[in-house]
């Protein structure tokens, strides 16, 4: 089996990562979108918080079932187009630390067997509890990525 540990410091550590990150974009970019189909930093934050419940659902599902089968997530087919935008964004930081630091200690508590525990999803090969919070992980990172790039962008000066 791959590093429990690295995944669970990946995890640990991302909101002060990304948190500070979100805080560099001048408050007038916040909301700003680079293309209209392409979500601003302020959405992009908001759904790192909004993220957790499906993650805490899916452990337990996962650990309780004999035969788990996934749905997957698809974040916008559900809600309107500007549900991100109409959340509040210091609620959703604060959200996501404290959210994603109950994960962390639910995470510690999660045996070697049960990282192991494998279920059914239809995107991908093969999924267990070791996976799919590696996969959290890399969301987390790739959301702070796509965050950098807004932040970093050129074009938009800072403040305008």
């Amino acid at each position: 089996m791959d590093n429990i540990d690295t995944v669970i410091d990946a995890l640990e550590r991302a909101p002060a990562l990304v948190v500070p990150l979100v805080r560099e974009m001048p408050i007038p970019l916040l909301k700003r979108r680079p293309t209209p189909e392409k979500w601003s930093v302020h959405e992009h934050a908001c759904h790192l918080a909004t993220v957790h419940g499906v993650f805490f659902q899916r452990l337990d599902y996962l650990l309780s079932h004999p035969a788990p089968v996934i749905t997957p997530y698809l974040p916008g087919t559900d809600e309107p187009d500007d549900a991100l935008m109409r959340m509040d964004l210091d609620d959703a930081l604060a959200s996501y630390s404290n959210d994603r630091a109950r994960l962390v200690e639910r995470l510690r508590q999660v045996s070697p067997t049960e990282w192991a525990k494998s279920a059914i999803h239809p995107e991908y090969s093969r999924y267990t509890v070791f996976i799919m919070f590696r996969h959290l992980a890399l969301h987390d990172l790739f959301h702070a990525y796509r965050i950098e790039e807004l932040v970093l962008n050129p074009a938009w000066g800072r403040g305008a």
